[in-house]
Parts: C-alpha cells; structure tokens; sequence
C-alpha cells in the first residue's frame, strides 16, 4: 500500500467540491499539487478515478466505487483521532455501573453516556442478591442505582433519583389471585418469593414476612417462578407491565393499604473514598439530575 491518506482526503475533497480547482481552494493548495495526488493515487490503485475528457472532471465507474469505501476509511480515521483525543485527555476507557432497579427506567441518562463518551465501555452489572452497596463498597463498580436501603456504610455517598413502584403479584391460577383485598396473615399462608438478602431489607417488608419462603438471585429468575405459581412476590411494576396487561400475572390488593401503591425510593451510590474519573463522574452528574419515576395507580408521578 503505497497511498496516503492525504491522497484519499483530496480524492473525497474533489468528489465533493465538483473540481480540481475547487477543491484546490477549499484545501488552501496548488490546483496543480491535488492535479498531481490524484494521479499518483490512481497510479497507485491501478484505476482511473476520475473521466478527464470532459470539461469538468468526473468520477468513472471504478471512481464511484473507491469513493465510497474511501469515505469509510476517512471515517474510521477520524473515529481513530477521537478515541486517541479522548484517552489523551484521560478519559477512562471503561467504566463498571451496578444496576438493580428495571433497566428501563434509567434509559435516558445511559443514552446520553453513549453520545457523550462512544469511546469508554460500559460494564453493566446485575449484582446477586441485590447487594449493590457491596460492590460500590469495594470498587468493583464505580456507580451503583439501587433500591433505597434504611442505611448505608459511612463511605458510601448517595441520592434519591425518584421512587418506584413495587406490586405484589401471583400467577393468575393462585389461590390468592381472585381476592378483592388481602390481609397479611393470608400472605402468610401462602409461600413467599422473594429477591435474596433485598427481600427482608426494603421499607416495610417486615409485614411480608412468611413462614415458608423461596429465594432468588435476580427479578428475572424471581419473574419465572411467579409465572409458573410457585408463590407470590413482591416485583417492581415496570418489570411486570405485560404480564398484568395480559392477565398472566395479577396484582394483589393489600387489605392495609386497599388504595395506596407501594413506592420505594430508588438511590445513586457511590464510593466517597475513590475518586471517579471523568466519565464516571460526568455520568454521576447525569444521573443526579434524572428523575427516576413512574404513574402510579391514580395516574399520578412518583416523582415530582
């Protein structure tokens, strides 16, 4: 491979321009230097990328093709200056964010990130049994969204980015799923399904207690077994929208609270001990300023 990128930057130029001439002035060069690059440049494909018996030159065949892979390779060029400009301004080339709330309701802020930073990748994590503090705690995530919790380690910083909300649920052949209202000693009675160590630590769930109980390590694996009427759990809304549309899942009515959705707060974590680099940190901002939030059963938001 003997050409250069500059030849094919004023191959494109010209393509562009409409001429040699033009091009010439737009690259503040000799019309005669672009004359020259250009036909060392087809020297060097073994082609003729422009018909030069007409007046104004114009792209052949051959030329129609290479100009289109030529803006390809000038695009990766240009994406390769980037990336270095980004990494030379020590941007970290990766970050690690621990998310437990439905991903789909942080879509915003992550697709901002994206444009913001194209090159740093992101490394989302689903941490088991909820311990999303853990791992902001010991640095394997620098950012961590989370259920609110009634209390976290010293070294951890965090905010309330809005609330959600939680629904009690049972696959619609359950012996819970035709009640008007349900007391607390009927749940009791009925096996209990909930998302590991979270399940015990969420506000108020010391009224959920059961005396048999099944444990799972993520919403999802805790989704199925509901589905399949193994017991009743306590699912956040917006991962279950479908199945209560469709009538698969059915969402129980407390006998306590009969017209009072469950709402619980959804937090940022971060480690206050450990710096965050810039990407982290200009995600951190974002995030700060989302507001996490949902219609609740009145058609009201969760977050004002």
């Amino acid at each position: 491979m003997r050409y250069s990128l500059d030849q094919l930057e004023i191959f494109a130029a010209i393509a562009d321009a409409g001429s040699f001439s033009a091009a010439a002035r737009r690259l503040a060069r000799t019309q005669s230097s672009v004359s020259a690059a250009i036909a060392n440049l087809e020297v060097d494909l073994g082609v003729a990328l422009f018909d030069r018996a007409t007046k104004v030159p114009t792209l052949t065949e051959a030329g129609r093709h290479l100009l289109r892979e030529t803006a390809e390779v000038l695009d990766r060029c240009r994406e390769l200056e980037r990336h270095a400009r980004s990494l030379g301004e020590s941007v970290e080339p990766a970050l690690t964010v621990a998310i437990e709330v439905p991903h789909g309701a942080i879509v915003p802020p992550i697709t901002a990130f994206a444009a913001a930073f194209p090159f740093v990748d992101l490394d989302v994590r689903s941490p088991l049994e909820g311990d999303v503090s853990a791992l902001v705690r010991s640095g394997t995530a620098q950012l961590g969204i989370a259920f609110s919790q009634p209390a976290y380690p010293p070294e951890l910083g965090f905010v309330q980015m809005g609330k959600l909300v939680m629904s009690h649920v049972v696959a619609r052949a359950h012996p819970l799923a035709g009640a008007a209202t349900v007391g607390f000693a009927e749940l009791h009675r009925h096996r209990r399904l909930s998302f590991g160590a979270h399940g015990e630590r969420l506000p108020s769930t010391e009224y959920l207690v059961g005396t048999r109980s099944w444990r799972a390590e993520s919403y999802l694996a805790l989704l199925e077994l509901t589905r399949a009427g193994l017991g009743w759990a306590t699912l956040p809304r917006q991962l279950v929208l479908r199945e209560l549309a469709s009538g698969e899942l059915v969402e129980l009515r407390l006998e306590a609270y009969p017209h009072t959705d469950w709402l619980v707060g959804v937090d940022l974590l971060w480690n206050k001990a450990q710096p965050l680099g810039k990407a982290a940190s200009w995600l951190r901002r974002e995030l700060e300023r989302f507001k996490v939030s949902e219609a609740d059963s009145a058609g009201h938001p969760t977050t004002f």
